[in-house]
């Protein structure tokens, strides 16, 4: 498990315009499972409420138990680990006991999985590699 910080993207902007204050982003600190076999990042109904992310449609998912259904998605919430970041929309499975960051995440911040240390490790080193385009 990983330490990560989730921030309401939407908030972030209000509040860098002037609209609401800095004491009213709504963030969260939780730990995360890295894993290789989800697409984004997964979170429960619980810690959509607490962030204020708002359904901005579903998607279709496999759970590791075999369960197919459909899931609502959020709008993008800021995912950060250490000095890394990445706005992603998150899966809402009411039912998931962790968090989950998934494959989109870890390649977005340039990480990998470390399976000797069992921890994440940047892909390129500590320093984050950025990708021009």
């Amino acid at each position: 498990m990983e330490h990560i910080t989730l921030e309401n993207v939407i908030d972030r902007g209000l509040a860098s315009r002037g609209y609401i204050k800095e004491t009213e982003v709504r963030m969260l600190t939780v730990e995360a499972m890295p894993d290789t076999g989800a697409w984004t990042l997964v979170i429960n109904e619980e810690t959509r409420q607490k962030l204020g992310l708002d359904i901005k449609g579903s998607s279709e998912s496999t759970l590791a138990d075999g369960k197919t259904s459909t899931y609502p998605m959020t709008e993008p919430v800021e995912i950060r680990w250490k000095d890394r970041s990445i706005a992603l929309p998150a899966v809402v499975v009411s039912e998931a006991q962790d968090v989950l960051l998934g494959a989109l995440a870890l390649e977005g911040m340039d990480l990998i999985v470390d399976p000797v240390r069992r921890q994440l490790a940047g892909a390129h080193g500590d320093q984050p590699l950025h990708v021009l385009y």
